[in-house]
């Protein structure tokens, strides 16, 4: 492992995060009958999340089509960034998260993509700088779709554990 890495292992997740000098989208409100998020005992639920910008608007297209696979990598990495945006607003710090336990990435893409890994990748990259890599990534699947919600590329729900 390279230095850097060692070093971010070692920052508490939001000292992580600082580091990456990202910036959080707002944290986006339920369009459903739903609830972004539930806590049940010392574990994080977040309901599936699409690639909110920082303006609030949708990351829109489907991979193989409007948007190519480096970009829909990015939209991944964006998902993560609104996940990390409602953890921080509703639970005040992403320190209250001790690891991610399961990630479900959801692909929008054409029939023949099927590099849905990679895609999904984007978020887990993202969890696994903030959390380090022995927190950072848990299971996960990563799935192609024939649509999401509103044509977004990815849509991304997971479960983490609270300290």
């Amino acid at each position: 492992m390279n230095t850097a890495a060692t070093t971010i292992e070692q920052l508490s997740p939001e000292a992580a995060f600082a580091k990456l000098g990202l910036t959080l989208p707002p944290a986006p409100l339920p369009l459903g009958v739903y609830k972004p998020y539930l806590i049940d005992g010392k574990y994080l639920y977040v309901s599936g999340h699409g690639p909110v910008q920082d303006d609030k608007s949708l990351i829109i297209g489907r991979i193989g089509r409007e948007i190519d696979t480096e970009n829909g990598k990015l939209a991944a990495r964006q998902v993560g960034l609104t996940i990390l945006s409602t953890i921080k607003t509703h639970l005040g710090s992403l320190d209250r998260v001790k690891r991610v336990i399961k990630v479900l990435g959801m692909v929008n893409c054409v029939s023949e993509f099927e590099r849905h890994p990679y895609i999904i990748n984007g978020c887990s990259e993202l969890f696994a700088q903030v959390w380090g890599e022995e927190n950072g990534i848990g299971v996960r699947s990563a799935v192609g779709f024939g649509s999401l919600p509103d044509n977004i590329p990815v849509e991304i729900e997971a479960l983490f554990e609270l300290v």
